[in-house]
C-alpha cells in the first residue's frame, strides 16, 4: 500500500485546525508541508510559525519540503519547528552532501527533491545517504497544475537504480496526484504519494485518502 502525505498547501487556512485533526484521524501517513520563498519558486507560502502550530496537533510525522535558496541557514530551526522529514531541493543545494550530513545530525530523516527538468541519474552520488527522493510532477511553486506524464520515465529509472545499488530509497512523487493515476504510479515504483487538491478540494477527504491508501501494484 502507499504512504499518503496529504499537502497542507492545498488546506483551508481559515479551518487549519480542523483540516489537520482530518488527517489525524484518516488514513494519512503523514503531513506534508510545503514552504515557499518567492526566490526559488515564484510563490510564497508559510514558514516556522504556522509548522510550530500544526505539529501541536499534528499526531502524524511532518515532512517539510524546502523550495527555498541556501535552505542550510534554516534546517536547525525547522527540526524545532517540529520537521521530522526535510526535503531539499538539489538545485538550490551547492553542497548537497553537506546539506544531508546536516539534516541527519539533527536528527530527521533527509529528502531530496527534483524539479522537473532534474534528471534521476543527478542524484547518483548521494542516493546511499538519503532516505527518500522526492520527484516533482509539476513545476514547483503552485498546486492545481497537471500532472507531466515523463514523470514515470523517472520514477522507473530511479527504481532500477536504488535496485542495482541495493538500497531502501523511497521515491515519493508531488504533483497532480489523483486517485486516477495513483496505482499506476505504484506500479511504477512510487512509495510515497503527496496529494493536495486531490484531498482538500473533494466532497469527502478522508474517502480519498483512503482511496489512494490503497493504490497498490497490479498486473
Amino acid at each position: 500500500m502507499a504512504i499518503v502525505a496529504p499537502s497542507i498547501l492545498a488546506a483551508n487556512f481559515l479551518r487549519l485546525e480542523d483540516e489537520c485533526k482530518m488527517v489525524n484521524e484518516s488514513e494519512a501517513d503523514r503531513f506534508h508541508l510545503d514552504v515557499m520563498d518567492g526566490r526559488f519558486v515564484p510563490n510564497i507560502s508559510f514558514g516556522i510559525p504556522v509548522i510550530e502550530q500544526i505539529k501541536k496537533i499534528a499526531q502524524k510525522p511532518c515532512e517539510v519540503h524546502l523550495m527555498i535558496e541556501e535552505p542550510e541557514k534554516l534546517t536547525e530551526d525547522f527540526r524545532k519547528a517540529g520537521a521530522d522529514i526535510l526535503i531539499v531541493h538539489i538545485e538550490t543545494c551547492r553542497n548537497l552532501h553537506r546539506n544531508i550530513q546536516q539534516i541527519k545530525s539533527l536528527g530527521m530523516k533527509a529528502g531530496v527533491a527534483l524539479n522537473p527538468h532534474t534528471p534521476a541519474s543527478a542524484l547518483s552520488e548521494i542516493l546511499q545517504d538519503i532516505d527518500q527522493v522526492c520527484i516533482m510532477s509539476v513545476n514547483p511553486g503552485f498546486g492545481g497544475q497537471k500532472f507531466i506524464d515523463h514523470t514515470f520515465k523517472k520514477i522507473r529509472e530511479l527504481k532500477k537504480m536504488i535496485a542495482e545499488m541495493g538500497l531502501h530509497v523511497l521515491i515519493e512523487i508531488d504533483g497532480g496526484v489523483t486517485v486516477e493515476n495513483a496505482a499506476p504510479l505504484v506500479h511504477a515504483g512510487t512509495d510515497v504519494l503527496v496529494a493536495g487538491n486531490t484531498v482538500f478540494k473533494s466532497q469527502d477527504p478522508k474517502k480519498v485518502i483512503a482511496q489512494l491508501k490503497a493504490a497498490t501494484h497490479y498486473s
